[in-house]
């Protein structure tokens, strides 16, 4: 696990700055936070320097220590002194002693931090970051009390003043004791002086009326300086709350890389969790984003910036998965709880990645949690039912601990009599679960080793009693069905200042089973994957990082069905009454790759990455070397920040395999290209509002297409196809606060292509010219929280076979088939070109309602998530009559509600 780091420094960097100090009086501890200056004169890699509204972590509890037994028999006392690592919600993740006591102390310290919690480190514009803090607990015997003085008033009988003032001294933010604090009280009675206790408590009596000024001092807190009055007889009960020094600390935030990329969004967990129309899927709410199609109903697949749903990767964790969606998109393979942020670059990514023209999404799943107890989570909804559990692993002293998910859909099971009883013919509803387990242990306090298995499968089955129109031969069973399993082994190591190492390995068995009736596909996968990068600070400002990405995987595949059709020929009637053939194949697909890239920060404003890639395959021509550079300059060095950003480079994709395959495909063919260009800026205007704006054009060449054969008739595939994608993306955010949040994406685009040399260009499929979505969501307090979603965009494209009657010109009823006797029906002909009529524009609002209940160890959320409020009527595909002489239009999911459980312990 990589971990982000805050420290804590003094003015004077020979000094170790201890600026949470405390005193101890009595058997307990006080807590203490710091930070050593790094080693060296230099800093971290590309550090930067916070404003002075940056903050360190803040306790929001205090946990004492259990005293050792055999160290308070023997007298002896103790500091001990932690490494603490906290994550981005402020929870403890890894624990280390870095100044060891012995005698039971450092374990008693330990156990103890393992239960504190903080308000996370921020950066200057609040955003919360991991940071790396230094904790001191220290161990002190209970001093024996002195005998009353015989002067004092505890002397019976001796007179006393009734006046008194006690009070309680906290750490502002977490209602933390400030053990150790001094309390100054000058007044009438003069001056007097107390130290607060462990518990945070002072007391001054026989004080006398009159006014007092009373000065609480704490190391790495602003002093308090008030005046209380005090009438006679009066006993006055006070509570102070120190504020943390803003003078003489300077936070830096060591590791909070900027992006090598021109654009990087990332989705926290909350955003994650509580978008309405996605049931609190994170993957789906990707489809949020800028750059982001909407796909077709029901369809799981992402759409980036004009791109084929194929030339987008997925990684989990470092490694590549070939699904992001269970059949239909009713949900992502990964349960949201599970993961700890989603990195999406629609574009211009650095040369980590590969091997795709389109985007990349990174999905991090989070480390189990480090508080030496087991948490879990169930969850159920009208779809599936899920649960999450975690903790140590026992027998290990929480050195190795576990996080383990499980869901599966039961529509199968709710569904599935109602249907067969009304004659659908659906044998099997959409049936999907998916599975996830991980181990993880930190052999050092900078480094981690995660061992993870997670799987996912999607299947559906049906019974065709009637042929559908046009095919005849299609009868009998069909059946869908696709899965991917791994086992993954995932090593980080922040090595030191100026050094870190990362590897991932994984193997994988991927399956894809297809057929109706007499025709079949079958696809199984066994895949080798692994990825390592070696990061080095080179010199202040520099940064290398040097990397190695190898996927390989064995393909075993079966075929029958219709021939393709041979070129210039007609079709020769429907696609299922052509001659069959069967085809199989089986070897190895190699595809290695290295990559260097540079990171230079001239100054804390400006970043350039340089970077370089080199692919290689087995079954593709040539060798890829894809240069690219990207860059980014702050024009404002204080808030409100302005930035400007930009890039260019090459990407390059390898034909899919069954384009390298005869009978279907052909030998010689080179990879796929397409150069991106981006120029973008971002502006701030408050803490919680910014606005990022940035255009984009991808130019594509050599790309895969199929031409006539020279020979023998039929077709080949050639690289000669291009095209072009180009657009603008605008995004309004405002960043996540205690109760809202929010977004406006506009996306404008086309994308085009030119199948073979002197053909007309022509837009794809999936082109979408206009795309508006307008979200956000409110805490309303006591556990509520309502949040709205609408979507307005550009309908897809399809290719006619009978004109729009609306259409100026249309004729109904004209002749748009030919008869095909053979067979006995009709073969439609194209109205007009490929992709020529556009559906009509989709809107959709979407409302999400969460209630949660907060009990002593667990709480139970329950949500009602309603898509497609008012019931639009959006258009989703073209429905015609036997003989293509009239249609109608076939409209998506109506009104969906959605009610759901979960609770958390």
């Amino acid at each position: 696990m990589r971990y982000d780091h805050v420290n804590v420094l003094p003015r004077q960097k020979s000094a170790l700055a201890l600026v949470l100090a405390g005193l101890v009086a009595g058997t307990s501890s006080t807590p203490a936070l710091a930070q050593t200056a790094p080693p060296g004169d230099a800093p971290a890699p590309n550090a930067t320097a916070a404003a002075p509204t940056g903050t360190m972590p803040r306790p929001l509890n205090y946990q004492p220590p259990v005293y050792p037994p055999e160290a308070e028999k023997a007298g002896l006392e103790a500091t001990v002194t932690l490494q603490l690592d906290i994550d981005r919600t402020g929870k403890v993740k890894n624990v280390a002693v870095i100044e060891p006591a012995g005698h039971g102390f450092d374990e008693s310290a330990i156990e103890a931090a393992k239960k504190l919690e903080f308000d996370p480190a921020r950066k200057a514009d609040g955003t919360p970051v991991p940071a790396r803090i230094l904790y001191r607990y220290s161990f002190a015997l209970k001093k024996a009390e002195p005998p009353p003085d015989a002067t004092s008033g505890d002397k019976p009988g001796a007179a006393q003043a009734s006046e008194s003032l006690r009070g309680v001294v906290l750490a502002s933010g977490g209602d933390v004791p400030l053990a150790g604090a001094t309390v100054l009280l000058s007044g009438p009675s003069g001056q007097n002086e107390a130290t607060v206790d462990i518990d945070g408590n002072f007391r001054f009596d026989a004080l006398g009326p009159g006014k007092y000024r009373v000065i609480i001092t704490a190391p790495g807190y602003d002093t308090l300086d008030v005046t209380e009055e005090i009438a006679a007889g009066e006993a006055i009960e006070v509570k102070y709350r120190l504020v943390a020094a803003s003078d003489g600390l300077e936070v830096v935030v060591r590791g909070a890389r900027s992006p090598r990329e021109v654009t990087k969004r990332t989705l926290e967990q909350r955003e994650m969790l509580r978008i309405p129309g996605t049931n609190g899927d994170a993957l789906r709410a990707l489809q949020n984003l800028p750059g982001v199609a909407r796909p077709p109903a029901i369809a799981g697949i992402l759409l980036v910036r004009g791109s084929a749903p194929g030339d987008t990767q997925t990684f989990l964790d470092g490694t590549q998965i070939p699904l992001i969606y269970h059949f239909g998109g009713l949900s992502s393979v990964v349960p949201t709880e599970m993961i700890e942020r989603i990195d999406f670059f629609p574009g211009n990514f650095s040369a980590q990645y590969g091997r795709v023209m389109g985007g990349i999404v990174d999905v991090a799943v989070r480390a189990p949690k480090n508080d030496g107890k087991y948490h879990g989570m169930a969850q159920a909804d009208l779809v599936d039912a899920r649960f999450i559990a975690e903790g140590p692993v026992p027998g290990t002293k929480n050195k190795v601990r576990f996080i383990a998910g499980a869901r599966r859909s039961y529509l199968d099971a709710t569904l599935g009599l109602a249907l067969d009883a009304a004659g659908a013919g659906i044998t099997q509803l959409p049936v999907y679960w998916d599975y996830q387990l991980g181990l993880e242990a930190n052999p050092t306090p900078s480094s981690s080793v995660r061992l993870t298995f997670f799987g996912a499968d999607d299947s559906i089955a049906l019974v065709a009693d009637q042929p559908p129109p046009g095919e005849p031969a299609i009868s009998g069973n069909a059946g869908f069905h696709t899965g991917f399993h791994r086992i993954q082994l995932r090593y980080d190591n922040d090595i030191d200042d100026k050094n870190r190492f990362s590897a991932v390995a994984a193997v994988g068995i991927d399956k894809l089973d297809f057929g109706v009736g007499p025709f079949f596909f079958n696809l199984t996968n066994y895949s080798i994957s692994g990825r390592a990068e070696y990061t080095r600070r080179i010199s202040k400002g520099i940064t290398l990082n040097s990397g190695l990405d190898v996927f390989t995987n064995y393909a075993d595949a079966k075929y029958r069905g219709p021939a393709p059709p041979r070129a210039g020929e007609p079709s020769g009637g429907p696609f299922s009454t052509r001659p069959l053939i069967e085809s199989e194949f089986s070897g190895w697909i190699v595809s290695p790759a290295g990559y260097v890239e540079l990171e230079i920060a001239p100054t804390g404003r400006a970043k350039l990455v340089p970077g370089v890639r080199v692919d290689g395959y087995n079954r593709v021509d040539g060798i890829d070397i894809s240069p690219r550079v990207n860059g980014r300059i702050d024009l404002t060095s204080k808030f409100p920040r302005s930035t400007l950003k930009g890039g260019v480079g090459a990407y390059t994709q390898p034909p899919q395999p069954q384009e390298t395959i005869p009978p279907f495909g052909s030998s010689g063919l080179r990879s796929n290209r397409a150069i991106h260009y981006a120029i973008g800026a971002e502006q701030e205007f408050t803490r919680n509002i910014e606005l990022s704006v940035e255009g984009f054009y991808k130019q594509l060449d050599r790309l895969v297409s199929q031409q006539a054969s020279a020979v023998g008739g039929g077709t080949d595939r050639a690289n000669l196809g291009k095209g072009r994608i180009f657009g603008a993306e605008f995004l309004l955010k405002y960043k996540a606060d205690a109760n809202f949040f929010g977004w406006v994406a506009y996306t404008l685009s086309r994308s085009l292509r030119t199948p073979l040399p002197g053909a007309e260009e022509q837009p794809v499929s999936f082109d979408q010219t206009h795309i508006l979505t307008a979200l956000g969501s409110y805490r309303l307090g006591g556990g509520w929280e309502i949040g709205a979603r609408f979507r307005l965009v550009s309908g897809n494209l399809t290719t006619p076979n009978v004109c729009n009657f609306e259409e100026e010109g249309c004729i109904p009823n004209r002749a748009n088939a030919i008869y095909n006797a053979s067979v006995g029906t009709y073969v439609p002909i194209p109205y007009s070109g490929p992709f020529s009529e556009r559906f009509p524009m989709f809107h959709q609002l979407d409302i999400r309602v969460d209630r949660r209940f907060r009990f002593k160890s667990w709480q139970l959320s329950i949500y009602l998530d309603v898509q497609n409020v008012y019931n639009s009527q959006n258009v989703e595909g073209i429905d015609y009559n036997f003989n293509y002489t009239a249609r109608q239009y076939v409209t998506g999911v109506p009104i969906l509600p959605s009610f759901g459980l979960r609770g958390d312990f």
